[in-house]
């Protein structure tokens, strides 16, 4: 694989694809656009509510490489199995399993039989090469048995982002695989049949185990739909409020932005939970929150992009050049391995004392819901403040609508903000944030609610300040 042709990366697909076939094919970044999900192959069941809890559940063993020294992964079990499909569709679906396994066992062929292992969930994103994406969820945990033996995965293929949610699956479908593997597969078919309930609602699933009788078991989407793939708490473990607003600096900014781990269930939450950040404001570049040694060329690509990659891949890295690699290990020697040198000033200094200030009202027994919201509505005050005023500047123009980029920028309200406005508008995802506006405003978006509800504010506070001033005169 030559290095010239991993800086053109494809989908993640394609670019599976490359490395396991050896080709050389060049395309373009796989992150580039977000486009709805593709339309499922004809005779795939969906359920009554129009999208299904998960499409594939995959055991994913290690076995010993032929000839040759080290494990490579390979599936043992697929639930359900695949229909019938057209050549393309199967082509698809395959790339999609190669790609599954393999992220299930980033680290490659190193690895030993162990006696003690413990289990641990972990999620990454497969973008297909239409840009529409499928979320896997994995646990990996040591088979049943005695003795030395390596790890096995169980992974979920689904088009639904929400890490609690099949963190709860998991824990069901492990609870079951300790009686027997046979009991995982009826529990699996009843969550495929159930309707996926709404943000905020609850479904109930019946299940039968041997000796307990039928349990029913509720499972609850977050009522944030924005939040359902995050839990803000593995960031602020390991990273200070500061050290947070310093990588938000750069991820707005679209930088080079790489984490590093020992433990892939921290990688994959704190880069959703630092994509989460930029709300309503979509990351619109590379995201590979677990990089597979096969794929760590990718880290010398020149786009912008948000990688997580195992710590003890850290000396393959040998690009450093404008490129933010932060630390996430429990007492690792410094925070910032690498970066620019300049993101404490990309934010003005009065959004991020807000920041900060918004911050200080964590609580330590807050609740994960109560955590989320608290963290995303303070950052979202960020876009609120300097560019919420946005919608004013969207005027008709023809047939249709057009952004007023020099009547917005004359129009924002602190002018310590402009320059940071400047340099935000000039990212990809605002610019396609604007574009969506231009095509099919949303006056009812969560958003533009919450920008509305500021200018009331700001407008009561200047009428209270004006009537105060009148008294003292």
């Amino acid at each position: 694989m030559n290095h010239g042709a991993m800086k053109k990366i494809s989908s993640m697909f394609s670019t599976l694809q490359e490395k396991l076939h050896r080709t050389k094919r060049s395309a373009s970044d796989p992150g580039a656009l977000q486009t709805p999900a593709a339309t499922p192959p004809p005779g795939r069941e969906r359920s009554h509510m129009g999208q299904l809890f998960f499409e594939y559940l995959l055991v994913v063993s290690l076995r010993k490489r032929r000839n040759e020294d080290g494990y490579e992964p390979h599936i043992t079990y697929q639930f359900p199995k695949r229909e019938v499909m057209g050549r393309l569709q199967r082509e698809e679906e395959e790339k999609c399993m190669k790609a599954a396994h393999l992220f299930c066992f980033p680290e490659g062929i190193n690895w030993a039989p162990l006696t003690e292992y413990s289990s641990e969930t972990f999620s990454f994103v497969l973008t297909e090469v239409d840009g529409s994406r499928r979320n896997g969820y994995c646990r990996r945990l040591l088979p049943g048995g005695s003795g030395a033996r390596v790890p096995e995965a169980y992974c979920i293929i689904s088009r639904v982002a929400c890490f609690g949610l099949f963190s709860k699956i998991f824990d069901e479908v492990e609870k079951r695989r300790q009686i027997s593997k046979a009991m995982i597969y009826p529990f699996m078919q009843s969550l495929r049949e159930a309707p996926l309930p709404a943000p905020g609602n609850t479904v109930k699933i019946s299940s039968f185990i041997p000796e307990a009788g039928t349990e029913i078991i509720s499972l609850t989407r977050p009522a944030d739909s924005w939040l359902e793939h995050v839990d803000f708490r593995s960031l602020f473990r390991c990273l200070t409020d500061e050290e947070v607003l310093l990588v938000f600096a750069a991820t707005v900014m679209e930088r080079r932005i790489i984490f590093i781990s020992e433990e892939l269930s921290t990688l994959s939450q704190v880069l959703h939970a630092v994509a989460a950040l930029l709300y309503p404001f979509v990351w619109q570049h590379t995201f590979i929150s677990i990089v597979p040694t096969v794929l760590i060329d990718v880290c010398a690509a020149p786009t912008p992009y948000l990688l997580g990659v195992q710590k003890n891949m850290l000396e393959l890295l040998t690009d450093h050049s404008d490129v933010m690699i932060v630390d996430l290990s429990a007492g690792a020697e410094t925070r910032f391995i690498t970066r620019i040198g300049d993101e404490e000033s990309l934010l003005p200094a009065k959004l991020r004392e807000g920041l900060l200030m918004g911050l200080s009202a964590r609580t330590r027994h807050a609740t994960t819901d109560e955590l989320n919201r608290l963290v995303s509505e303070t950052f979202l005050s960020v876009f609120i403040k300097s560019v919420g005023h946005f919608s004013e500047h969207v005027k008709r123009c023809g047939n249709g609508r057009q952004f007023q980029k020099k009547s917005f920028l004359k129009a924002v309200e602190h002018k310590s903000h402009l320059n940071f406005v400047k340099l935000f508008i000039q990212t990809q995802m605002f610019d396609l944030f604007i574009q969506e506006e231009e095509m099919q405003p949303n006056p009812n978006g969560f958003f533009h609610r919450k920008v509305s509800e500021y200018h009331e504010r700001r407008k009561k506070e200047k009428t209270k300040a004006g009537w105060v001033r009148g008294v003292v005169v």
